[in-house]
């Protein structure tokens, strides 16, 4: 099957514009809503969720800012969640709670400096 390269339209441009997408620097996923919860319950992963949300909206740097969050379904790690990974940087974290999501947001999102007690990976 062929493809063909299309131009990116109007509503696409106008809506990556619209959240800044151009000027984020890093970008967190949070496992936490599964269909089927392996790495901490689903009530942990959503609080887990609304603290992250929550957070950066009090602190002005959910978007258009430099920051942005995604609710991940699952990033197949399965234990000692709620997991995170943050980009571009690929550094992978476990169990984050509300007092570690703090310290991600505080050190590594803001800092730059990833948050080496909760490490799994990095690329």
């Amino acid at each position: 099957m062929q493809t063909q390269d299309k131009p990116m339209n109007n509503e696409l441009k106008k809506r990556a514009e619209e959240l800044g997408l151009n000027h984020i620097k890093r970008h967190i996923f949070l496992c936490c809503d599964q269909t089927k919860p392996k790495c901490c319950s689903q009530e942990v992963g959503l609080a887990a969720w609304e603290y992250l949300k929550n957070r950066l909206k009090e602190l002005e740097l959910n978007h258009p800012h430099e920051f942005y969050r995604t609710k991940a379904n699952c990033l197949r790690i399965c234990t000692q969640g709620p997991i995170a990974v943050v980009y571009p940087d690929g550094v992978w974290y476990h169990s984050c709670h509300p007092d570690v999501l703090e310290q991600i947001i505080q050190e590594h999102l803001i800092g730059g400096k990833p948050v080496q007690k909760y490490i799994i990976s990095t690329d």
